[in-house]
């Protein structure tokens, strides 16, 4: 096929491109920044130039990846992110229409499902998150706007029956948190393996397997993150002593951790659930906290990206 991928020269996009191409796809990368995957330099908010793309590249699936995450809240105007990402993906839709694109996979955020109350970490327990958490009160723009474009993606589908998919992803940023954390780098990753995060590669993986079950599916959405080891039953003691939750299930993460000066959580707030992706998407993350704790058993690198150092294409001036 040939499928239009948006974000095509930031993290996400640089690895869905090569595996589009192997998968026999012809890829038309569109990004504000160049890259070596993009064919396009433009945003998804020009109507204009979005309509361009599907005519002259003959669009028949759509990756859209692109948009404006939550470090760019310091970095652009709250109508950016309304511009790029709830504007950029519905001009996007209707060009699909316009085009008689079918697939339409869509890159959202388990960021959305995190309100300030889940945020603040007051419950007596760790909060399960699943496809069907609610009420999803989103606590910036950046949320705000992908959880809008969700909703405009689910109406494009009911309006014009077009197949499209939607995956909330956890985390699998390279650089550093950007919050105020007692740990940092690869110990702050490792942990995240347990109830929050995925590798790139796996985000890629998971946006491929969209890609082929969309005509099936219709219109879906999945939570995608790495399968946590725990279950419903942890949520308590996840939150009082989650260092014991974890040598629970694993005896030899506690020397395993000690041998590089690494700490476990004491508590754990939220878990992401993606059981649902693995039954009716297909897909499964391949690396795990487990896959993780194997790495250091047998002295291999780690099975993630960190670089403290990694800076976002879309660090530049008037990217948008």
């Amino acid at each position: 096929m040939r499928v239009l991928l948006t974000g095509s020269s930031g993290w996400l996009g640089r690895y869905v491109a090569p595996l589009l191409r192997a998968a026999g796809h012809q890829v038309t990368g569109l990004d504000p920044a160049p890259g070596a995957d993009t064919d396009v330099v433009g945003s998804v908010a020009d109507r204009a130039l979005v309509g361009r793309v599907f005519a002259d590249a003959g669009i028949e699936a759509v990756i859209h990846s692109g948009a404006l995450h939550k470090p760019d809240i310091v970095r652009y105007p709250t109508q950016a992110f309304v511009d790029v990402n709830v504007t950029g993906t519905l001009n996007l839709l209707e060009a699909a229409v316009d085009h008689g694109v079918q697939r339409f996979v869509f890159t959202s955020t388990t960021s959305l499902m995190i309100s300030a109350a889940v945020r603040a970490g007051a419950s007596d327990r760790a909060i399960w998150l699943d496809e069907g958490f609610a009420p999803l009160e989103p606590r910036n723009i950046y949320g705000i706007t992908k959880l809008a474009a969700e909703q405009i993606c689910r109406l494009y589908h009911q309006r014009h029956a077009l197949r499209c998919i939607i995956l909330r992803t956890g985390r699998f940023f390279p650089e550093e948190d950007d919050t105020d954390l007692a740990l940092s780098g690869e110990n702050n990753k490792a942990n995240e393996f347990l109830n929050r995060r995925l590798t790139v590669e796996d985000a890629a993986a998971a946006h491929l397997a969209a890609l082929d079950r969309a005509p099936t599916l219709g219109f879906d959405l999945f939570l995608v993150a790495a399968p946590t080891p725990f279950a419903p039953a942890d949520v308590v003691p996840l939150k009082a002593n989650a260092a014991t939750v974890v040598a629970r299930y694993f005896p030899d993460v506690p020397a395993l951790y000690a041998a590089r000066g690494w700490v476990l959580p004491m508590t754990i707030d939220r878990v992401y659930d993606s059981r649902r992706a693995e039954k009716l998407l297909g897909f499964r993350c391949q690396t795990d906290f487990a896959a993780v704790l194997q790495a250091m058993r047998d002295g291999a690198p780690l099975p993630f990206a960190h670089d403290a150092g990694y800076v976002s294409p879309l660090v530049r001036p008037a990217a948008f």
